[in-house]
């Protein structure tokens, strides 16, 4: 018996490397070319071989040690040792660098192998393209216009398989957080399979459908090209431990990918909540992912690796930035990430009292309660109260009726509180800008757009009327019912419920004296608006009966001080107490 060195082989011109996992322990028999243990080289992690069959004696190196080549890791005894393999352990750099060069390109070679059926004509890995009789090609149409908008819900297809389609016509209908929206299709063709199903939830980007286009004398070649993997530039670098996918959905959403692909994403569900790190624990990653998550700022140690044995891919660390900056906008709490960390309410079993039904929160509701959440946390809110008499702007509006019905337009009280906010804002500029706590600056816009809350059978949806200041009554009568009939309807575009500078909120119409509405940020104000009674007021001689609108005006107090608070419902009064003053 007798027993021999093992010692790091050629490592590629390599310098230090450093040593991930050890794979064997003193005692265990190997055979020649079993891995002895994985380091990280500068491109993919390799596992170094044994240069013989035999028992390990020992191994002198431990997890985290950087080696280099040359370096001995480890003793081997067996009972016959060819002289070929036992000149790595004489330090021949001939045949160490023969068993190192079999070794460090031994990914590749077996990659290839593995997929030797399928195995692509051209020396450059890129998959074969699809070839379509009679002049067509396959194109996978994805997703497009959702203006920001992720994860929302199919409700209806509009589209079969063989269907022939033109540009825009509708393929899918989705549901937005405040309105169903249909998506167009970008090509005129035959629709080929549809990847996605009722129900499931889409982002900009995903892949939709395939579509069978009619393309005489397309070239293959060309096809063949357009349809290469994101990153199979390095997959000859990755080992067996560590397979990074051939395209990655978050690096390149415009990549054509197979619909199997489509189906098995990873990373999104893997690394979208809070890992804890566990003390001491050690992080299984290769240099291009490490590389990756310090260009990011990503801590690896937060990552939940999916690839084998919990190693962390190119993906996971995408589906955790991912998750991360749909937490932030959410204005979720995640644990030790900088935020207020306010413990939530932990719900007793509500069963041992009585019987209960338990149902799921509607997409809106969801989304109102967390934006709701998110401004009530951040805003430090304060609200002013104030009456306006609005005796004879009621007096005048009523007698436009006639007028209005020839118009086919209903004069409510609405445009006039419309065109007051408008006025009151050109007034007081302090309350049409934003804060950009970031870089500490104050936004000033110049445009008056306002938002008009509207109570609908889905949930409070809140559209936007653009230029208020430019536009009439009538004009702001129509507009307003337009767009209360479309959120009834669920047929609101996002674009028309954003670009809001100010929010009116109105319970006029069924009750009560006074409320405190919360801020829609990154709005500094909304005005509460509740129902107008008779009430006798002084006018120095006597009490008169007048009929008085309650204000309610909730705002930033970051932005606004108290002073220019009682300033504004002022104005809103005055305004709204002689209307002359509106055309000034």
């Amino acid at each position: 018996m007798s027993e021999q060195e093992i010692r790091v082989p050629d490592l590629g011109g390599a310098d230090e490397v450093e040593v991930i996992e050890i794979l064997v322990n003193a005692g265990d028999s190997v055979a020649e070319e079993d891995p002895i243990l994985t380091v990280e080289t500068d491109k993919a992690s390799v596992e170094l071989p044994s240069p013989s069959a035999g028992k390990i004696v020992n191994i002198i190196v431990k997890v985290g040690d950087k080696i280099k080549e040359g370096d001995v890791v480890g003793t081997l005894s067996s009972d016959s040792v060819d002289s070929s393999d036992s000149a790595g352990s004489a330090g021949s750099s001939d045949g160490a660098s023969d068993g190192a060069s079999n070794r460090s390109s031994a990914p590749e070679p077996k990659a290839q192998s593995d997929d030797a059926p399928a195995k692509p004509d051209d020396s450059t890995g890129k998959p074969a393209p699809q070839k379509k009789s009679g002049g067509t090609r396959t194109e996978i149409v994805k997703v497009s216009g959702l203006d920001g908008f992720d994860d929302i819900p199919i409700i209806e297809l509009n589209v079969s398989e063989g269907d022939d389609v033109d540009v825009e016509s509708a393929l899918v209908t989705v549901e937005s957080d405040k309105a169903t929206m249909e998506i167009p299709s970008p090509l005129a063709g035959k629709i080929g399979k549809i990847l996605v199903k009722e129900g499931d939830k889409i982002s900009e980007g995903d892949d939709l459908l395939e579509m069978i286009i009619t393309d005489d004398g397309a070239d293959d070649g060309d096809d063949a090209d357009d349809s290469a993997p994101a990153d199979s530039i390095d997959a000859g670098n990755n080992s067996p431990a560590e397979p990074e996918p051939s395209a990655a959905p978050l690096a390149a959403p415009e990549q054509p990918a197979a619909a199997s692909d489509n189906k098995a994403k990873p990373a999104d569900t893997g690394s979208a909540t809070y890992e804890v790190p566990a003390a001491g624990s050690k992080v299984h990653a290769g240099p291009a992912v490490r590389k990756l998550a310090r260009e990011l700022g990503v801590d690896l140690a937060r990552v939940k690796g999916s690839g084998p044995k919990s190693r962390i891919i190119k993906d996971d660390v995408h589906g955790y930035v991912k998750a991360q900056l749909q937490q932030a906008q959410q204005g979720a709490v995640v644990p030790g990430a900088g935020t207020s960390g306010i413990p939530g309410v932990k719900l007793p079993d509500f069963s041992q009292f009585g019987e209960v039904e338990r149902e799921g929160m509607s997409r809106m509701m969801s989304v109102t309660a967390l934006n709701m959440h998110r401004s009530w946390l951040n805003v430090p809110h304060v609200t002013q109260f104030e009456d306006a008499d609005i005796s004879d702007m009621e007096d005048f509006r009523k007698s436009l009726k006639a007028l209005g019905e020839k118009k086919g337009v209903k004069m409510t009280p609405l445009p006039f509180m419309l065109k007051a906010c408008a006025a009151a804002l050109a007034e007081l500029p302090q309350f049409n800008v934003a804060l950009d706590m970031d870089r500490k600056e104050v936004v000033h816009k110049k445009y008056i757009h306002i938002g008009i809350a509207v109570d609908t059978p889905h949930g409070l949806m809140v559209p936007v009327i653009r230029n208020v200041d430019q536009k009439g009554l009538w004009e702001l009568a129509a507009e307003s019912a337009e767009l209360a009939s479309k959120a009834r309807d669920k047929k609101l575009k996002p674009a028309e419920m954003q670009g809001a500078c100010f929010t009116i909120t109105s319970l006029g119409g069924i009750g009560g004296t006074a409320f405190t509405p919360i801020v829609n940020t990154p709005e500094v104000a909304i005005l509460g608006v509740s129902k107008a009674a008779m009430k006798p007021v002084w006018d120095g001689t006597a009490f008169q009966p007048r009929l008085m609108l309650p204000l309610s005006l909730s705002y930033d107090h970051r932005a606004v001080n108290g002073a220019d608070a009682a300033r504004f419902t002022s104005a809103l009064a005055r305004l709204m107490g002689d209307i002359r003053t509106l055309l000034l």
